[in-house]
């Protein structure tokens, strides 16, 4: 159902194709979650058609919005990462396939006042042309790094 995590730093791994094979297409699930690493409002509103379907679950939270300025703005850039946090590398990512839907994971490594953290988010998604109409995001929180 959905390949196994490799480093966002893989080269060839990272793009879903082995070392010395063709890389699998770059999906709309894999380009979300390496602008949401880059922090990149643009690239993050180009991904989400307007309107858009968005649903997602936080520790102590459930969010809704149907317009991709919304949900980039006050949502994932305005409260899950605010201007505090530094998101410093995607970790990992995978990428599946369901009939009628797609699916990415990914771990972010983020710095802010209270330290390293990693987040982990599960995404389900439905795209048309490139650009994400529908999705579902599960994230783990916040998980504090020792030291």
């Amino acid at each position: 159902m959905s390949q196994q995590q490799r480093s966002a730093t893989d080269g060839a791994a990272a793009e879903g194709g082995a070392a010395g094979s063709p890389a699998a297409p770059v999906t709309a699930g894999e380009r979300f979650a390496r602008a949401l690493a880059a922090q990149d409002r643009a690239a993050l509103r180009a991904l989400l058609a307007d309107p858009v379907d968005f649903q997602a679950l936080t520790p102590g939270r459930h969010w809704q919005a149907s317009e991709s300025g919304e949900v980039v703005d006050e949502i994932i850039l305005g409260r899950w990462f605010d201007p505090g946090d530094d998101i410093l590398r995607l970790e990992s990512f995978s990428k599946g396939l369901l009939p009628g839907r797609e699916h990415v994971s990914y771990l972010l490594r983020v710095r802010n006042a209270d330290g390293v953290h990693l987040v982990e988010q599960q995404a389900y998604y439905n795209s048309e042309a490139g650009r994400i109409t529908w999705m579902r995001v599960l994230c783990s929180g916040y998980r504090k790094l020792p030291g």
